[in-house]
C-alpha cells in the first residue's frame, strides 16, 4: 500500500476564531499553523488566506506573503492554494493565486448548497476555464468533489481533454453527500483507474473518514477548515494536533506517512520549491 499523504486545511474561508481561537488569520498565524501541521506529518498545506480581521480574500499579494512565510518555515512542503475562495467571489478573484504558479491548486467540479441561502457556483464554463489555465501553467489540480455527480463531471471533462491523467480527487463528505464508509467506498470506486484520492470528512466525521481512507489505501485531509475539535467537545489546540491524531491512527493500522517529496512522486508533481 502507498504511503499516506496527509493534507492539512489550516483555516478555510468560513470558520472563525469564535469557533476556535486558534484559527489563523494573520500571515504569522498562518505560518505557525502550517508549520505545526508540517512537523506533525502533513506533506500538503491546503491554503485559504484571510486579512488580519479574518475576512477571507483571494488577493494575490496576500497569498504571496502567506506562501513565503510557510516556505520559510517548511521549505519542502507542498502548498495547495484554494481556487474556491468564498461564496460570492468572481472567477477572476478566485483564480488569483494561480498566477503565483503553485505546484497544486484546488478545482471544484460542481455547484453545491453550502447551507441556508449560500450556493457555491461552479458552472461548466468555470470548471473548464480553471482546468485550462492550470494546465497551461503546469499546476496540478486537486479535483474537489462533494458528491458522485461531480466525479462523473470530472470524468467527462477528462475525456474532453480538460483534466489530464493521472487525476487526483478530494472527496469532501458531510456537506452534500453523507460521510459514511459506505458512501466513501462508493465514490472512491467511481474514479478512473490510475487516479489517486483523498477524503475530507466534515465536522464529527473527520476521523471516521480518515480511518476508513487509511485502511482503504486512500489519503487524508484534516484541519480547522473542516473540523475544530480533537475529540467530542474538546477544541484542538492546533492544526498539528489534528495531524498527530491521523498519524497515530495510521501507525496503528500499519500505514507509513509520506514525506512531501514522496507525495510528489505519488501524485506525479514536479517540484517547484
Amino acid at each position: 500500500m502507498e504511503k499516506l499523504i496527509i493534507t492539512c486545511a489550516i483555516c478555510g474561508a468560513e470558520v472563525t476564531k469564535e469557533n476556535n481561537p486558534n484559527v489563523p488569520y494573520t500571515v504569522e498565524e498562518i505560518g505557525r499553523e502550517a508549520e505545526s501541521a508540517y512537523k506533525a506529518g502533513a506533506s500538503i498545506i491546503h491554503l485559504h488566506v484571510r486579512w488580519d480581521d479574518g475576512t477571507p480574500t483571494q488577493d494575490k499579494e496576500r497569498f504571496r506573503a502567506c506562501i513565503e512565510e510557510i516556505r520559510r518555515r517548511c521549505p519542502d512542503v507542498i502548498i495547495q492554494p484554494s481556487t474556491g475562495g468564498a461564496v460570492g467571489m468572481s472567477d477572476e478573484e478566485r483564480l488569483q493565486p494561480i498566477e503565483l504558479l503553485p505546484e497544486m491548486a484546488t478545482l471544484d467540479c460542481g455547484t453545491l448548497n453550502f447551507g441556508g441561502d449560500e450556493i457555491f457556483v461552479n458552472t461548466e464554463n468555470t470548471i473548464k476555464n480553471f482546468a485550462r489555465i492550470m494546465n497551461e501553467k503546469g499546476v496540478k489540480p486537486e479535483i474537489e468533489v462533494f458528491d458522485k455527480g461531480m466525479v462523473d463531471l470530472a470524468v467527462r471533462y477528462h475525456k474532453q481533454g480538460y483534466l489530464l491523467a493521472p487525476m487526483h480527487f478530494d472527496f469532501v463528505l458531510g456537506v452534500q453527500m453523507n460521510a459514511t464508509v459506505r458512501d466513501l467506498a462508493y465514490i472512491s470506486s467511481s474514479i478512473p483507474e490510475g487516479s489517486t484520492w483523498t477524503v475530507a470528512g466534515i465536522g464529527k466525521s473527520e476521523f471516521l473518514m480518515a480511518a476508513a481512507a487509511i485502511a482503504m489505501g486512500g489519503h487524508v485531509r484534516v484541519g480547522f477548515e473542516d473540523n475544530v475539535y480533537i475529540s467530542k467537545g474538546v477544541l484542538a489546540k492546533s492544526n498539528g494536533e489534528l495531524v498527530e491524531k491521523v498519524v497515530r491512527i495510521a501507525k496503528e493500522l500499519g500505514r507509513e506517512i509520506a514525506t512531501p517529496d514522496e507525495a510528489r512522486k505519488i501524485l506525479n508533481i514536479k517540484p517547484r520549491y
